[in-house]
């Protein structure tokens, strides 16, 4: 039976990776590094003794000096028999590792050297971890003052107004004998003050809401100017007691990909945001374009006070969260505008201002596109799947649904809101208008543009098509250049 043997050095460390050992004699002539320096440092031990000056030629030339003062003092030092050294080399491809070295001088009684062994670990991921955790470390403690910042505004700003409201309240409580007009004057405070402390709570509620990851995404596919139509209805009164106009110029076709409660936040805060610093009589715009393949970029525009170039980089920063009245002295905190950003970005768009103090401001953000459809809608078969074919092919990024009749039609409406539809008059069951005043009884609120194939000369049909603002075109379905000029004008322009 074969007596087992113990295993070397070598062996014992090959089970470790990025650590090898060395060993030198007296003279410090002759060094042997154990075969795991291949894999530390891409040089072979005769590799590295053919070196101009060793081991020596491979760390950083910054670090060098340091290295061999200590080891030139430890080597001078008789009972000195431990040295520890943290240093960088250079590998052979070139790159930069951070190493560990312990070195164990071997001495004589009298203090002369007899051998040394040094055992040199790679510490360069270690080294990144502790500077992550460190980085890291201080984002949590400027977080941690941010948020004791925030609470201390907040905290004013929460407590400020009831002072007012208290006091108002109770002069109309008790003064029995206070003329109609004080009286209106001090309800109207209170309800602007009270209306106020309650947006910044709802503020303060979806902001933490988020902040701790409780909100849930519903994802769907939304008419973008149905939504900044909505929000201009809601803020009337606002823009009455101005008189500022309100132009949204978002065409039909946009759709985007969001949940519809927190996007109706964004355009909410930032249109009542620039009715609230325009000047009376002004106009606020509010439009959209094509930022890329896949985001849609929406801009709302005012012509009020602006923001001063010393707090601009005091927006959407929560450290540093302030607020200025509005041009009829209308409160706010400041939360909205960040509350924004924080939607803008969950949903993977971006936000970002331009403003002039004394011009106004513009807030631009970009929100995920949803696929854009069109819907082919034919009674001939083949037609239908030609005309398909070639859109397909000449429009990759739009998505094709097709219908032989206006009923299976109105079910895929429905269902999928596509961008433009494209009709023929003589349909199945009910001809193009018909089917149009259907669509548009159904989706009020939805502006869906429609091409028609005519294949008539009756101007009355005619005229009763451009009644209704419909695009036409008077031959046989198929995909010609008048065709294109009329898709992409309605869907790009």
């Amino acid at each position: 039976m074969k007596k087992p043997t113990n295993p070397s050095i070598d062996e014992a460390l090959d089970h470790f990776s990025g650590m090898f050992f060395w060993t030198s004699d007296a003279e410090n002539t002759k060094i042997r590094h154990s075969k795991k320096v291949v894999s530390v440092t891409g040089f072979t031990s005769a590799e590295i003794e053919k070196l101009e000056n060793g081991w020596l030629s491979l760390i950083v030339k910054e670090d060098l000096p340091a290295y061999r003062k200590k080891l030139d003092e430890f080597e001078k030092n008789p009972v000195a028999e431990l040295i520890k050294s943290d240093y960088r080399i250079a590998k052979k491809d070139g790159s930069i590792i951070q190493l560990s070295e312990r070195v164990r001088f071997i001495r004589a009684k009298d203090g002369s050297i007899l051998s040394r062994f040094g055992l040199i670990i790679d510490i360069t991921d270690y080294i990144k971890e502790i500077e992550e955790l460190k980085n890291r470390n201080e984002q949590l403690e400027l977080l941690n003052t941010s948020k004791d910042n925030f609470i201390s505004i907040l905290s004013h700003d929460l407590r400020a107004p009831f002072t007012s409201i208290l006091g108002f309240s109770e002069i109309i409580l008790n003064e029995t004998m206070l003329p109609e007009k004080d009286k209106a004057e001090y309800v109207k405070f209170i309800y602007d003050s009270s209306n106020n402390q309650l947006q910044l709570v709802n503020h303060l509620f979806d902001w933490s809401q988020i902040q701790t990851g409780r909100v849930k995404t519903e994802m769907q596919r939304l008419h973008s100017q149905s939504i900044a139509y909505n929000c201009v209805s809601y803020l009337t009164g606002l823009t009455m007691r101005k008189n500022i106009h309100i132009n949204v110029k978002i065409p039909d076709s946009f759709y985007i990909d969001a949940d519809e409660r927190l996007i109706t936040k964004v355009f909410m805060n930032l249109i009542s945001n620039a009715i609230k610093y325009s000047f009376e009589n002004e106009s606020v715009e509010v439009t959209a374009n094509i930022y890329n393949i896949n985001f849609i970029e929406f801009v709302v525009k005012d012509k009020g006070v602006g923001i001063s170039e010393v707090n601009h980089e005091r927006i959407f920063n929560i450290a540093k969260l302030f607020s200025t009245e509005g041009t009829k002295g209308e409160k706010g905190s400041g939360l909205g505008l960040m509350l924004a950003k924080q939607i803008v970005e969950k949903h993977g768009g971006e936000m970002w201002f331009f403003s002039v103090e004394g011009k106004g401001s513009e807030f631009h953000f970009t929100l995920p596109a949803a696929t854009s459809y069109i819907l082919l809608v034919l009674d001939d078969i083949e037609k239908l799947n030609e005309l398909a074919s070639g859109i397909q092919q000449n429009y990759t990024n739009l998505q094709l649904l097709k219908a032989e009749n206006a009923f299976e039609a109105l079910e895929i409406i429905s269902a999928k809101y596509p961008s433009l539809i494209i009709i023929e008059h003589n349909l199945p069951l009910m001809d193009g208008l018909q089917l149009i005043g259907a669509v548009r009884e159904k989706h009020k609120h939805i502006r869906i543009p429609f091409i028609v194939f005519i294949d008539s000369v009756s101007d009355a049909l005619i005229r009763s098509y451009q009644d209704i603002n419909v695009k036409i075109l008077k031959q046989k379905p198929s995909l010609t250049e008048q065709l294109k000029d009329k898709i992409e004008s309605l869907l790009y322009n």
